[in-house]
């Protein structure tokens, strides 16, 4: 039995908070995402959590957990026993044990109780991101526990808050789902990472996920909520190629929260444009009857190659850095004239590429 503390029921979730997994043998997986940047140093910390046939005895059975460090540094530990893995169906609550001394049930651990018993694993809730793990590969660490106060979920403060793809993330006809389950958050405490420690307070942190048993064939993303000059700002904006039933279909979407207003461009309610390098360079535009945004990331660096739930279970098929520079500008539309609302940059702009061929630019609307 999972034993959630009662005030994660309290806090303003967004649908999609709780683990998707109805018990069927069907292909299926599900990730998430935790992220912390560190201002001072000019870095970011990214954590992914993923699971994958949970009914076990399967090709693909496991989970895994990834970290995108310090410089763009990468570690990754396995936990093939998906009977070690525990989440909540009803709020975001989730962890995998791989080493430990305890003889019950992978559950919830108050966090000094996690600390002493478990050698590898994580856990992770709407308020806690806590866990250890050493690289199968090259034994580097990483050990980290932090509290998380969410500031902006995904929609309009004090409202009921939305799903990331509308109501049709509902149906498993649209799949993979995303969800961005929370925009931006003020985390404090530590990590270690191969002996470094790194302590903060209030810093800016930030969390999604993805579920399904079908898997994108490309994607993009780009997400920040760390800006020069602007604390009251987060942007996360993505797009990918997808089946849906017996076709593909292209679809993008940006999403803005700004001194408490969330500024939504979806394809439902806007024009959405985009034109994405193999690596380097991405843009968007979108425009509403009431607002039109323009983003462009950048980034000499080479970028990190992670692993991602594919069809053949996980496999490198992503690039990232959460070292990318990014320019934003949003504008309120009056009939034929605009006027500018926000013009911010950043420094610490997460930017993505995944999935299928790179060869040439993808340009779409």
């Amino acid at each position: 039995m999972i034993t959630i503390p009662k005030n994660f029921l309290d806090l303003t979730q967004t649908p999609h908070s709780g683990y998707h997994w109805d018990g069927s043998s069907r292909r299926f997986f599900e990730g998430w995402y935790y992220r912390v940047t560190l201002p001072e140093i000019g870095q970011t910390i990214a954590f992914m959590y993923s699971i994958e046939d949970p009914i076990g005895n399967q090709p693909y059975s496991g989970g895994a957990a990834q970290i995108l460090g310090i410089n763009d540094e990468y570690l990754c530990r396995t936990f093939p026993d998906v009977n070690k893995f525990w989440a909540s169906q009803d709020v975001l609550a989730l962890g995998h044990w791989g080493k430990t001394d305890l003889q019950i049930s992978p559950q919830y651990l108050a966090p000094t109780e996690f600390e002493h018993h478990i050698q590898q694993g994580y856990q992770a809730t709407a308020t806690l991101n806590q866990g250890i793990i050493t690289d199968h590969g090259t034994g580097n660490y990483c050990r980290w526990q932090y509290e998380i106060t969410p500031v902006y979920a995904w929609g309009n403060q004090n409202n009921i808050q939305q799903s990331t793809a509308g109501w049709l993330s509902f149906s498993q006809i649209f799949e993979p789902g995303w969800q961005i389950l929370m925009a931006h958050g003020l985390a404090t405490g530590f990590i270690d990472w191969n002996g470094k420690i790194y302590e903060f307070t209030n810093a800016p942190a930030y969390g999604e996920k993805n579920w399904g048993g079908a898997f994108p064939q490309k994607w993009f993303w780009l997400n920040c909520n760390y800006f020069d000059d602007e604390p009251d700002l987060a942007l996360t904006a993505g797009g990918g190629r997808r089946g849906v039933l017996w076709w593909m279909e292209s679809v993008a979407m940006i999403g803005i929260h700004y001194q408490g207003k969330f500024y939504e461009f979806v394809p439902w309610n806007s024009q959405v444009n985009w034109e994405i390098h193999p690596w380097g360079r991405w843009q968007m535009q979108a425009k509403n009857s009431h607002y039109e945004v323009e983003l462009t990331g950048t980034t000499d660096l080479p970028g990190t190659p992670l692993r991602a739930p594919t069809t053949d279970g996980l496999a490198y098929c992503c690039r990232d850095t959460m070292q990318g520079k990014l320019d934003l500008e949003l504008r309120e539309l009056n009939g034929s004239k605009s006027k500018i609302i926000l013009k911010a940059q950043s420094h610490l702009c997460g930017l993505e590429v995944g999935g299928g061929i790179w060869e040439n630019i993808w340009q779409s609307s």
